[in-house]
């Protein structure tokens, strides 16, 4: 017996008072987050379901209610249940870019992804301690994520005195061009599962509550080095210099050239993805969810690149070389 799903339904009948519904299972995520589609008559509706005991709602409502006032296109709240954990919200439908994502519509697709990657950054200016920072602290103890979880789990290795030396002066160096870059609203997972086709607004935007004020390359990063979708080299930079030049339209950069910009970028790169091997590893080893796994060689593939193409990184580059590789 499913006894959330009932206290569920209970709560949507005290909502829609007289409206027959049906409710269906819509997605879930990596979290313990879990979601369902709410149709009555022509119209659908999004029920969230965050246990208390795991989950918290109040950031996610507080969150939306602020990047839905900027413009962009989230989920709006209609009602909220604190003590239980229920959020019942517009619908955005069902067509997530990755599934639609292809060479003829990418250009397009991701033009309104990087528009409103824009408005949200922007949004800066309006309330810049809205969102806490990504600190130091945190910006580290994600990259500690790929030697705890992908290391010791996926590949059961534990890392040497030395190996443990090479990776503390990588996260200096990462962290240190992390903290150089203007700081800006961050969606922190800003990518093709999260982003979804809408007739109006396109995109319309999910999985926002983790949101910061952190480096301008980091959801830039999220969205053109996807761990779930793979484009050109090339094609990726084309793209990062072409926003490089819209940030300088949009006030979001000052004088910094596009070189800088595109180290920003790669050394951003670098971080997100040794945080996420480690969540995916964390994902299958601690939660069960083993579907990440397969996501694991794209995701070490980016980073064994952007370290190649990194001096100051060799012995970093160096060490991730020498390590198996999963398939």
């Amino acid at each position: 017996m499913d006894v959330r799903k009932e206290k569920i339904t209970g709560w949507l009948e005290s909502q829609l008072p007289g409206i027959e519904f049906t409710m269906a299972p819509a997605s879930s995520d990596a979290s313990f987050r879990r979601y369902f589609r709410i149709s009555k008559d022509d119209e659908s509706l999004i029920v969230m379901d965050a246990p208390p005991a795991k989950e918290e709602i109040g950031t996610f409502c507080r969150i939306a209610r602020q990047l839905h006032a900027i413009g962009l296109n989230v989920p709006e709240i209609l009602a909220e249940e604190d003590v239980q954990g229920f959020v019942l919200m517009t619908d955005l439908g069902t067509q997530q870019y990755l599934n639609l994502l292809n060479n003829s519509n990418v250009e397009r697709l991701y033009g309104d992804a990087l528009g409103a990657l824009v408005t949200l950054q922007a949004g800066t200016f309006q309330q810049p301690d809205f969102l806490p920072p990504y600190s130091l602290k945190l910006l580290s103890d994600e990259m500690d994520l790929f030697r705890d979880w992908y290391l010791v789990h996926a590949l059961q290795h534990e890392a040497t005195a030395g190996e443990h030396a090479i990776m503390v002066r990588a996260w200096t160096i990462l962290t240190d061009s992390a903290l150089q870059q203007p700081q800006v609203w961050v969606h922190r997972d800003y990518h093709s599962r999260n982003l979804m086709l809408t007739e109006r607004h396109n995109p319309g935007i999910l999985d926002f509550q983790d949101a910061v004020t952190g480096p301008i390359t980091y959801d830039l990063v999220s969205l053109l080095k996807d761990c779930y979708i793979e484009w050109p080299a090339a094609l990726v930079e084309e793209w990062v210099l072409g926003y490089h030049k819209l940030a300088l339209q949009s006030g979001l950069l000052g004088n910094e050239n596009e070189q800088q910009f595109l180290r920003w970028f790669h050394r951003m790169g670098i971080q997100r993805h040794l945080k996420v091997a480690g969540i995916f590893a964390r994902l299958y080893y601690r939660d069960g969810k083993d579907g990440y796994l397969n996501d694991i060689p794209l995701t070490m593939r980016y980073l064994r690149q952007a370290l190649e193409n990194d001096p100051e990184l060799s012995e970093l580059s160096d060490f991730v070389n020498e390590l198996p590789c999963m398939q």
